[in-house]
């Protein structure tokens, strides 16, 4: 079913606050997510190569345990290697050929690491634990039945919006200016455990970062100090343009402490905090569209490392940030749009129990004048759903 109506509350961007929050790179929470999809696509590559089409696989439980370090101004070492955990399950053979599915995991997570990670080493600072197995009959039969798609591997839900308000994406722009490569060409010093928290009160934006200095790097807490000064100072210049707010505030590392020495500066030593304080797991970092928005509409399913063809999880939670988007670009008359998926499971995943949208209207303007065009536009998207699916088993769509 798909039913188009008006959407009844508040846009988000007249509400008096809104918070947003947003993981980097080098967060545990967005390693794991980051792995595990990682994983997901090269198994679905290995599984088309071989077999000319995409097996059973859920890869979407995930759990980075923290190590241990010393630190000191100026280096330190690794005392106990972090543990990534990969579950859950996967095929291990199939027409009589095996898949080395433990193989394939493994160089993907190395792969992962030692591409977005400069100061992990994917083999020495890192332990891998695998928990993966078979599948159970009925959920595994979901990929030997006829018809050109899947049935859905679980009852679930999924929800998108578009657009992205401009709090989102502040803090969307920060993060990645702060993990990307001009930033990090003039701040080697810097690690990739980024993490904003992005507070709009009104018309005044008010942004919380944390972002560690390497120890390898600062000889000294005054030499601390003065860095994390020019740091900050950077920020507020990238900052400086945004023209959406009447007043905007950055706060960088505010657990910070002078005279306090090792304890009241954050250092780290491999620029993840995984390396002794804080330990991920997957789902908890941010959504499909890159942020955690507290006070928008948010499903619960982790989209990571879950099945492109099957899992709804992860194909409704993207397809519907698509939909939202595809409503607002291309439907004249619409500012925004929520757009709600609902699977059943066993249906096929083209064939969604209820698609809704929910349209935030120009003034003057009404749902009604327009719901065909959307009809249309769900239709569309959900007659080519089989390709959408092969792009996201490539690893096109990022999932955080």
């Amino acid at each position: 079913m798909i039913l188009v109506e008006q959407y009844k509350g508040l846009n988000v961007t007249e509400q008096s606050v809104e918070i947003v929050e947003r993981k980097g790179t080098g967060h545990p929470d967005q390693i794991c997510d980051c792995v595990m999809d990682a994983i997901s696509v090269a198994l679905s590559q290995a599984y088309l190569q071989e077999f000319g089409t995409i097996l059973h696989h859920n890869i979407d439980k995930g759990l980075l345990a923290a190590g241990r370090v010393e630190k000191s101004f100026g280096g330190g070492e690794v005392i106990e290697p972090m543990e990534l955990t990969i579950g859950d399950r996967a095929t291990f053979s199939a027409s009589g050929k095996e898949i080395p599915v433990q193989e394939i995991a493994l160089d993907a997570a190395r792969g992962w690491v030692g591409a977005h990670l400069r100061h992990v080493d994917p083999d020495r600072h890192l332990k891998y634990r695998f928990k993966l197995a078979p599948g159970s009959q009925e959920l595994t039969d979901i990929f030997q039945r006829p018809g050109e798609t899947r049935g859905a591997n679980d009852t679930s839900a999924a929800v998108g919006y578009y657009p992205l308000s401009p709090t989102e994406q502040a803090v969307l722009a920060l993060e990645k200016e702060l993990n990307g490569e001009r930033f990090k060409r003039l701040f080697p010093e810097t690690g990739e455990d980024v993490k904003v928290m992005g507070l709009r009160c009104r018309d005044e934006l008010d942004l919380t970062v944390a972002m560690p200095l390497l120890a390898g790097s600062i000889g000294s807490e005054r030499e601390y100090f003065d860095r994390k000064e020019m740091v900050e100072a950077e920020m507020r210049r990238f900052l400086a343009d945004q023209s959406d707010f009447g007043m905007l505030t950055v706060h960088y590392n505010t657990l910070d402490q002078r005279g306090r020495g090792l304890g009241g500066v954050y250092l780290s030593l491999l620029g993840t905090s995984a390396e002794d304080a804080d330990s991920g797991q997957v789902g908890r970092g941010n959504r499909v569209n890159g942020v955690i928005p507290i006070g928008r509409p948010i499903g619960t399913e982790a989209a990571a490392g879950k099945n492109p063809m099957s899992h709804v999880g992860k194909i409704y939670n993207i397809l519907a940030h698509r939909l939202a988007r595809e409503i607002c670009q291309s439907v004249e008359g619409v500012q925004g749009a929520y757009v709600l998926l609902l699977s059943r499971i066993g249906q096929p995943v083209d064939q969604p129990l209820m698609a809704n949208a929910q349209l935030l209207m120009e003034r003057g303007r009404q749902a009604a004048e327009v719901a065909g065009k959307v009809e249309r536009l769900f239709e569309q998207e959900l007659a080519g759903l089989g390709e959408f699916c092969l792009a996201l088993a490539r690893g096109e769509y990022p999932v955080s």
